[in-house]
């Protein structure tokens, strides 16, 4: 008779790091990132020093937007086109969601030209799903999983 075979943990396959080596991962991580709610509460409270940058395509952000947010499509960062952002503070980035990377190229390229950048956690997905304002021409009754279906529906 063999012995019966015991199923390894995927959790700890690989040693969970230091308690110091967790600590400076996850505060690195903040130097970089911002979740949706700390962005609305921050805009909400007034606070300045940051600037929010939608990183989409200039329709997307005709139809949806984070109020206040202005339009640079990552395909755009430019010397030329982030003049107007000099001296606004912190870019907090945002594209689609999760399954999108236009905010982490927008950074990369803001960075790139001298820019503090963080991203938004979750970009628009994220921002409507927790109930926060949206601004643009999008109908409000338009359910968010049907604009968003009929936003990434192949196109011919």
């Amino acid at each position: 008779m063999s012995d019966p075979i015991t199923p390894f943990s995927f959790i700890l396959q690989t040693p969970a790091a230091s308690p110091e080596q967790a600590r400076a991962h996850f505060a690195s991580k903040l130097t970089l990132e911002a979740d949706a709610s700390d962005v609305q509460t921050d805009l909400r409270r007034g606070k300045t020093g940051f600037m929010v940058v939608d990183a989409r395509t200039r329709d997307a952000y005709a139809e949806m937007h984070v109020p206040g947010a202005v339009s640079l499509p990552h395909g755009s960062v430019s010397e030329k086109t982030v003049e107007p952002l000099r001296g606004r503070g912190v870019l907090v980035v945002y594209c689609w969601g999760p399954g999108c990377n236009a905010a982490t190229k927008a950074a990369a390229k803001l960075a790139a030209l001298g820019f503090q950048v963080k991203e938004m956690l979750g970009g628009m997905e994220y921002w409507v799903r927790e109930g926060y304002a949206t601004e643009g021409t999008l109908d409000p009754a338009v359910p968010f999983d049907d604009y968003m279906a009929e936003h990434h529906r192949p196109r011919p």
